[in-house]
């Protein structure tokens, strides 16, 4: 899962000032983790220790509160309510990845996955985001090739990855939806060289580029088998103890270093 976190933090300082290239510092001044991170790590968290997604949320969001967070889910957070509120949009898939990592198995993978959507994106298209992201993980962990993982989103969730990186750049805009990101996210990974050129590539279309680079961060580590040693030792180095305490946890117990 440091895959994704990895993705947001090289994207934290491009999500409001996008670039439209691969050609930028990996780890720029003013880089740091977000409410991508933090609630990835809730997930983690949730999983390690068997406990409510909602709970979990709004504990880390009380914990993090300048995270950067959406206003709906904000709002949701500091409220009494423990009901979904129908959103559509990234923030089901940025937090999934977690997810492919623990499960045995792809029916569990999606079942759990809707799982952690539904206490707040009940709508089709957050649960869809979640479900695609995490099962992407799952397939990649289980060595299933780019081709394969490709035919499975698009046959499943009937996300169209037939358009090129190069084609969708030029006129994409930042967008927020799982509808509208996700397929663009899942792409960057599928095109990549490497683990590094995942995040690049996610970067480049110039989007919401801490949650695609998070997405296709956390898929790259599961295909790639891992960090590189750099990469790994300035995220380490950026996060929090809990938040390090809670990532090593996990990577230990699902063997996703």
């Amino acid at each position: 899962m440091l895959g994704a976190i990895a993705g947001d933090i090289v994207g934290s300082v491009y999500e409001f000032n996008p670039i439209k290239s691969t050609d930028f510092p990996l780890f720029k001044e003013g880089c740091r983790f977000t409410d991508d991170s933090v609630l990835s790590v809730a997930v983690a968290d949730a999983i390690l220790h068997r406990r409510d997604y909602v709970d979990l949320f709004k504990e880390y969001y009380n914990l993090y509160p300048n995270a950067g967070y959406g206003k709906m889910f904000a709002e949701w957070a500091r409220s009494d309510s423990m009901e979904p509120y129908n959103s559509w949009g990234n923030g089901s898939a940025m937090r999934v990845c977690p997810i492919g990592f623990a499960c045995s198995n792809l029916e569990t993978v999606l079942q759990e996955a809707r799982k952690s959507a539904e206490v707040t994106h009940s709508h089709p298209d957050g649960v869809k985001g979640a479900m695609a992201v995490a099962a992407c993980v799952f397939l990649a962990r289980q060595e299933a090739g780019k081709e394969d993982i490709k035919r499975y989103v698009e046959t499943t969730f009937q996300y169209s990855l037939g358009e090129t990186l190069d084609a969708i750049r030029k006129s994409y805009q930042f967008d927020v939806s799982c509808q509208g990101s996700v397929p663009q996210a899942i792409t960057a990974f599928l095109e990549s060289r490497d683990f590094e050129d995942a995040l690049r590539m996610a970067v480049s279309l110039g989007g919401d580029s801490d949650t695609q680079a998070c997405i296709a961060g956390g898929i790259a580590q599961a295909y790639y088998k891992g960090i590189p040693e750099p990469i790994y030792d300035k995220v380490y180095a950026i996060l929090d103890d809990h938040l390090k305490q809670i990532v090593f946890k996990f990577s230990l117990k699902f063997r996703c270093f």
